[in-house]
């Protein structure tokens, strides 16, 4: 199994600082024991204008047999000979990735304290790999190496046999990258690569694997047009680690396009000890306040306000302990439920699900067949998945429901077609100038029949005696509107997208500043004026939920309420 890196230099940068790059001295010949036999790193030419480095690893087939225990293509037990008579010790594979990992450590992380800075720039660069395994052909190869800044990626496959070309050509190809990139950067993509041409490990996938792809990909997996096939190949398509770091790459790809880090992302909720799937169904309000207690910026958790529930009283603004009142999140669930309900909803998105309490309320109706819980953060949806007993469920139940990752400020195919939609809690956590980017991706892109929206009144603050003047009800809150606000938003959101939109309380309706919840229900219309611009329809919605009124958009326009 044989491997070349070579690069080209001048008097001022020669070429032999390929040498300090890979911490591998151009005058010596060394040798370092694998696990599966040795490898040997030797310079067959190394001057200033050119240097190559090689990489030999010889394979002992007995020792790969032995090691495998039976797991992988080397110790596969097909057929005697065949374990010990068979291509891993010529063809490279996941062997030579590790060796590669093995040998130049410090090279794949971009390290060099004698040289910094060349190893921090491109180098023009030649690799060469004369047999490489590829399940998917030259085809494959240019798809895979294409996207990563190769100038010339070359995939010369190998016949079976030149003295008898009427067999055809065998699944090797001999393989030749050129182009300007890190050091780095190359060695990881061969890292990663090599193994999924071969489409095989020869050792068992654990968990870690996971972390292993991250890291090697880092800066050009996330946005790789082939993600899902180098992934699942990767991970010997173990497809609980294959989704595991799916997920994980979507957090880094919208950390990139908004240019912030990943933690920032994923913080809709704290690591915390206990289960959630142990607290019941809503068990009481201490045990939702006290995950909800938990939320960080970015939290999308439909019951954010519990925390503040708890911290500043009763729904009147009174202490509300030791009382079987329900909490405002129990009746905002409740609301959003009945409303569900009435429009005749059978699919359901929950956008922004957080830890999924809406999704477990609307499981336990059957008139639900289908609910999808979308969430940008992985943490949230793994607490989700735990309170809904998701790996417990039965086929059938289990088909009504999914938990998928997206941001809700880009547009998703995925979320086409559903009746309905719920942003319950969501939009005062995205920056203003966010807003238009998730009304288009919601009414504009999805657009599902209905779409009901709930956010806190900021004028039913004063009522919270606990609740410092001018503080949100929550951290990460980036504003909180009062009702003409939130009428504002909500109207022209409806006359650009095509909905009529009806208006509702949640919670005691206060005389003096309104509900602590306010909620707008969206229904589309096909209703356009002359002008092109769609009109809100004069539609009075009658009834109420729990202790609430409503309050419709022509109402509103003529100071009535229904």
């Amino acid at each position: 199994m044989f491997l070349t890196i070579s690069t080209t230099g001048t008097p001022e940068r020669p070429a032999t600082d390929l040498g300090f790059l890979l911490h591998k001295h151009p005058d010596r010949a060394q040798t370092f024991s694998t696990a599966h036999g040795t490898a040997h790193v030797l310079y067959p030419e190394a001057s200033a204008e050119r240097c190559t480095a090689a990489l030999l690893l010889e394979i002992d087939p007995v020792a790969l047999v032995r090691r495998s225990r039976g797991k992988g293509r080397g110790g596969a037990p097909d057929a005697a000979l065949a374990q010990y008579v068979n291509d891993r010790p010529y063809a490279a594979s996941s062997l030579l990735a590790v060796a590669l990992s093995t040998v130049f450590k410090s090279a794949l992380r971009g390290v060099c304290a004698a040289l910094p800075e060349r190893a921090a720039r491109p180098l023009p660069l030649r690799i060469e790999v004369p047999a490489v395994p590829a399940r998917g052909g030259a085809e494959l190869v240019g798809k895979l190496f294409g996207p990563l800044g190769w100038t010339s990626v070359e995939a010369r496959p190998v016949a079976l046999d030149e003295r008898f070309p009427q067999w055809g050509e065998s699944r090797y190809v001999q393989l030749v990258l050129d182009g300007e990139l890190r050091l780095a950067d190359a060695l990881r993509q061969l890292y990663v690569l090599l193994p999924v041409l071969d489409d095989a490990k020869h050792y068992w996938v654990a968990p870690d694997e996971v972390d292993k792809l991250l890291r090697a990909g880092e800066g050009w997996l996330a946005e790789h047009p082939e993600q899902k096939l180098i992934t699942s190949r990767y991970l010997a398509r173990r497809w609980g680690l294959t989704r595991q770091a799916m997920e994980r790459l979507e957090l880094v790809r919208l950390a990139e396009a908004d240019d912030i880090d990943v933690e920032a992302i994923d913080n809709a909720v704290e690591e915390i000890l206990t289960d959630p799937a142990l607290d019941g169904a809503e068990t009481g309000e201490a045990s939702s306040d006290a995950t909800d207690a938990t939320a960080t910026a970015n939290a999308t958790d439909t019951d954010t306000e519990n925390a503040t529930d708890t911290a500043a009283g009763a729904d009147d603004g009174r202490v509300r302990s030791f009382t079987k009142e329900p909490s405002l999140a129990d009746q905002r669930r409740e609301a959003i439920l009945t409303t569900l309900r009435a429009t005749g909803a059978g699919t359901v998105l929950d956008l922004g699900c957080g830890q999924g309490q809406l999704v477990q309320a609307l499981l336990k109706d059957a008139r639900f067949t289908r609910i999808v819980g979308v969430d940008v953060s992985v943490r949230a949806l793994a607490i989700a998945g735990r309170r809904i007993g998701l790996d417990r469920m039965s086929e059938r139940q289990a088909a009504r429901v999914t938990l998928t990752q997206g941001a809700l400020t880009y547009t998703d195919k995925r979320l086409k077609g559903y009746d309905a939609a719920v942003l319950s809690e969501v939009v005062e956590h995205l920056d203003l100038p966010r807003l238009p980017a998730l009304e288009h991706a919601v009414f504009g892109a999805a657009r599902p029949r209905t779409v009901i929206v709930t956010t806190p009144n900021v004028e039913y603050n004063v009522r919270w005696e606990t609740l410092p003047a001018g503080h949100a009800r929550h951290g990460d809150h980036r504003f909180e509107w009062t009702r003409e606000e939130f009428r504002d938003w909500a109207g022209e959101v409806a006359r650009r997208h095509g909905y009529d939109v009806a208006y509702a309380p949640i919670g005691p309706d206060d005389p003096e500043v309104g509900p602590p919840t306010q909620m707008a229900v969206f229904t589309q219309n096909d209703t356009t004026g002359k002008t092109g611009k769609t009109v809100v329809t004069e539609t009075v919605v009658t009834e109420t939920v729990a202790t609430r009124t409503v309050v419709t958009a022509a109402d509103e326009q003529e100071g009535k309420t229904a």
